[in-house]
């Protein structure tokens, strides 16, 4: 089944792509990733110079899936990294909170119980 939920890892491409960017370019970037296995299910992160496309890729038992979603206003707003980090790994929420356009820099997460059996 397609979809992205928070049982999966996030990472985001620190550069920006060209939008005309494939399966095979960014699958060829997602391989280069220290430490990560594109064919475990992991989602990665693309974004355009203006930061108003994203796209996701995603292998599925069989392909990749690519997911595109391009902003009619607005901007997406991405995380603050290192320079020359080339990867950043994203929690669900984070990735959720850029996906809604809600913004990073005034979020605040309450502790909550969490267990897990």
């Amino acid at each position: 089944m397609f979809g992205l939920d928070e049982r999966l890892k996030y990472h985001l491409y620190a550069s920006y792509i060209n939008l005309g960017s494939g399966t095979e370019k960014l699958s060829t970037l997602a391989v280069g990733k220290p430490g990560s296995n594109p064919l475990a299910g992991d989602a990665y992160l693309f974004f355009s110079k203006d930061r108003t496309c994203v796209k996701i890729l995603r292998w599925n038992i069989d392909g990749y899936i690519l997911y595109e979603k391009r902003l009619e206003r607005g901007t997406f707003e991405l995380p603050r990294f290192k320079p020359g980090e080339r990867w950043i790994e994203l929690e669900w929420r984070h990735f959720f909170m850029i996906m809604s356009g809600i913004p990073l820099k005034y979020a605040r997460f309450r502790n909550r119980l969490d267990i897990r059996m």
